[in-house]
C-alpha cells in the first residue's frame, strides 16, 4: 500500500521535476506529439503557473511525484467558445501515474485545484479533453463539468467542457 499522497504548490525549486514528470506523462498518453521541444506554458512554466494567472498543483508520495494538474488564464484561441468578459482558466495538464488510478487522487487534486480557482475569483473553468483517453470525459462529467461542443476531426475529436463556479 502507498502512502496517502499530499497536494501541494509547485515551487519554484520543484520545476525540473515537475517538468520531466508531465512530460514522462504526456508522451505516454499522447504518442503521437512531438516531445522534442517543450509546449509554451512548460517552457514558461514560471512566469505562467508560479507568476501569472496560472496555478499548478503536484501530487507527491513514497518521495515521488505521482500526479499533477494545473490551469492558465484561457486564451480564446478556440472561436466557438465565447468566454467574453468572465475571468475564465483552462485545466491543463492532469495526470495521474497508471499505479495511483481509481483511488480518487484525480478528483481530489482537482477540487484543490477548484478552490484557487474560486479564491483568484475564477468565474468560468475551460477544458477539453479527447474520446480516446479512457474515462476523461465521464470523469469531467463527474466533476460538474458539461460537454459544450465536439469538433468532427476523426483522430482528435476534441471534447469542449466547461463549469461556471
Amino acid at each position: 500500500m502507498h502512502e496517502k499522497p499530499t497536494i501541494e504548490a509547485v515551487s519554484a525549486a520543484a520545476i525540473p521535476d515537475v517538468l520531466e514528470f508531465v512530460m514522462r506523462a504526456r508522451a505516454e498518453l499522447f504518442p503521437l506529439l512531438s516531445t522534442a521541444a517543450l509546449p509554451d506554458d512548460l517552457a514558461r512554466f514560471e512566469a505562467v503557473y508560479l507568476h501569472g494567472g496560472g496555478r499548478f498543483l503536484t501530487a507527491q508520495a513514497d518521495g515521488q511525484i505521482v500526479a499533477a494538474i494545473g490551469y492558465l488564464p484561457y486564451d480564446g484561441r478556440f472561436p466557438q467558445l465565447n468566454y467574453q468578459g468572465l475571468k475564465t482558466v483552462e485545466v491543463v495538464r492532469l495526470y495521474v501515474l497508471p499505479a495511483w488510478r481509481r483511488f480518487g487522487l484525480a478528483g481530489e487534486l482537482y477540487r484543490s485545484l477548484e478552490l484557487l480557482a474560486r479564491a483568484d475569483g475564477v468565474e468560468m473553468v475551460y477544458l477539453h479533453t479527447h474520446p480516446f483517453l479512457p474515462g476523461a470525459i465521464d470523469f469531467w462529467r463527474r466533476q460538474g463539468f458539461e460537454v459544450v461542443d465536439v469538433e468532427t476531426d476523426p483522430v482528435w475529436q476534441t471534447t469542449h467542457m466547461h463549469r461556471a463556479m
